[in-house]
């Protein structure tokens, strides 16, 4: 097997001063790649910003001898997302991928979330991401290549409580990663999506009656929990080896698995007039079975998914 190289390649990463980035920093520039290492420097509810922990994990990229350049911008704004995709042109000329890993977390039940806190959360998560991939996507239209990797979670694909601000940006960044799928794949722009799960300073910000229960249940895995586990896929998916798009994976205790929306065969009901309450009622089994079932890759195949199940009815 041919190792997997990022000689001359330049990778952009969000949130590289610590956990999950900083894995796939240092490896990606042990693998020949240039490193912008974005990272506010802030606590875990994105408060307060220093420029300790980019330049650290930069000096640490160029002291065992890669290229590296560090960048502190706060990734809330569109302006801020132009620096950072110009501080790669700058530097290194290009930009061939981009890992969206920044994040912020504060948890509370919904009925005690303030808006303040809701709208931190998705003003990194959600507008954050978008902020930071679109000069970057628009960079890669113009070469003709491009990998981007989208961080979402279980916490929005499958729900966690306490997570109702979180879990939305997250099921956001799935949203948006669908579109530039479709949009990306003519300039030869990879999108995929990661659901990881690690131990770091945002898991530590979970309710400690959750994270008691959370311990008991991952105490097999546990050491695979550590963010180099997740670090193989991520590196795998900002990579030239890599030929998906439109993917989400989990990275979770050992374990690399894609996650998919399906579509269930459902029940074709009439179409001169529109089904009522009393028959959906009656079929909703049959509604809801997953025993049957297509992926769609887009809005489009839903409607070709549908053509084909009234042609065969």
């Amino acid at each position: 097997m041919t190792d997997i190289s990022f000689k001359d390649r330049v990778v952009v990463i969000t949130g590289a001063g610590g956990g999950l980035g900083r894995t796939y920093a240092l490896e990606i520039a042990r693998r020949g790649g240039a490193v912008v290492v974005n990272d506010l420097g802030g606590q875990v509810d994105g408060t307060s910003g220093s420029s300790e922990m980019a330049d650290r994990v930069a000096a640490e990229i160029r002291s065992a001898g890669g290229r590296a350049v560090a960048n502190y911008d706060s990734i809330t704004t569109p302006q801020a997302g132009e620096r950072i995709a110009n501080a790669a042109i700058e530097s290194f000329g290009r930009i061939d991928a981009l890992i969206n890993n920044a994040g912020n977390l504060r948890n509370a039940a919904m009925v005690d979330l303030s808006e303040d806190d809701r709208d931190a959360v998705w003003a990194v998560h959600l507008a954050g991401t978008f902020n930071v991939t679109k000069p970057i996507f628009h960079q890669m239209v113009k070469q003709g290549y491009g990998r981007i990797v989208f961080t979402s979670s279980a916490a929005g694909l499958f729900g966690n409580a306490e997570q109702s601000a979180y879990g939305a940006a997250k099921a956001g960044v799935v949203g948006l990663m669908n579109v530039l799928a479709q949009e990306g794949t003519p300039h030869g722009i990879l999108c995929n999506a990661l659901a990881p799960s690690a131990f770091s300073r945002m898991a530590e910000k979970v309710n400690l009656d959750h994270a008691e229960k959370m311990n008991a249940l991952v105490a097999p895995f546990l050491s695979a929990l550590d963010p180099t586990f997740v670090t193989p896929i991520v590196v795998y998916l900002a990579s030239e080896a890599c030929h998906t798009t439109h993917d989400i994976y989990s990275a979770t205790g050992g374990r690399i698995a894609r996650i998919f929306v399906g579509l269930s065969e459902g029940w074709l009901g009439p179409r001169d007039k529109p089904a009522t309450v009393e028959q959906i009622a009656a079929r909703i089994d049959t509604i809801r079975d997953t025993s049957r079932f297509q992926v769609p890759g887009s809005l489009v195949d839903e409607f070709h998914i549908l053509a084909n199940q009234i042609a065969k009815s």
